[in-house]
């Protein structure tokens, strides 16, 4: 396989449960790297604790970071600072990147940092033991929510745009082709990118709420083709009825 170049063999079979978008998402990353001839020895991945974090590390054959809960965009931002030719990409999860680290989310997207923060967003704390995050829909039953979140559920784009990210995108794993175009442009781009990527969880969300998410981890991934409604920009980010639709597409270039 093309991508082989780029992963420890020795990590194979991955830690990720059957059905888990987040090997989706690995290989999407490594694709966006290939099709821009990107040199990965250039590049450090950085990632917090949680299911996601364990996307670049132990996976990827380049130099990683496994950092502290919630503190991956703050470790990435002193390797940026101390050597501004690196390439910084920070992939973690929504309750890491978000919840625990979302002060560091809010003002690396106000420096606006030539760094991309990659969310691997499957709107639950998928390792930890199934609790409510900030990103759960609400309704949605999660092991601290068993009769259904109360709280509406936080848009992580609109978060960032509120704070000057200079290039916003949300894709899901269903979606690859446009999940890799947005990450090649979240590379390219000189400032702060953000791409929010729905990447389903079966075993923690989907076996809990199979009524919106589907009886199988296919089903589940499925699903997200109906669930997502394509919008062009920030400005229907935040106009357009959602319905419960998952909003997707290039919302800030």
């Amino acid at each position: 396989m093309i991508l082989n170049k780029y992963l420890r063999p020795e990590v194979f079979p991955t830690p990720f449960c059957p059905g888990c978008g987040h090997g989706i998402l690995l290989q999407a990353v490594l694709r966006a790297i290939d099709e821009l001839s990107l040199d990965i020895n250039k590049m450090v991945f950085v990632s917090g604790i949680g299911c996601a974090a364990w996307i670049p590390s132990p996976h990827f054959a380049a130099d990683t970071l496994h950092t502290t809960h919630g503190r991956p965009i703050a470790f990435a931002t002193g390797i940026k600072l101390f050597n501004p030719s690196l390439k910084v990409v920070v992939i973690s999860g929504d309750g890491d990147i978000s919840a625990i680290g979302g002060n560091h989310l809010i003002h690396a997207a106000r420096r606006n940092l030539e760094i991309t923060v990659i969310c691997a967003n499957n709107s639950i704390y998928g390792m930890t033991g199934g609790q409510v995050g900030p990103t759960t829909p609400m309704r949605a039953k999660t092991a601290t929510t068993p009769q259904g979140n109360p709280e509406p559920s936080f848009d992580l784009c609109g978060l960032v745009r509120g704070a000057g990210a200079s290039c916003i995108a949300r894709a899901t794993v269903h979606h690859t082709r446009e999940l890799i175009k947005y990450i090649k442009k979240a590379f390219t781009h000189q400032g702060f990118s953000f791409i929010d990527v729905i990447s389903p969880c079966f075993t923690q969300f989907g076996r809990r709420n199979k009524e919106i998410s589907g009886a199988s981890p296919a089903e589940m991934i499925l699903n997200l083709k109906k669930l997502c409604v394509h919008v062009k920009s920030s400005d229907e980010l935040f106009t357009f009825k959602q319905n419960d639709k998952i909003l997707i597409g290039e919302f800030v270039k």
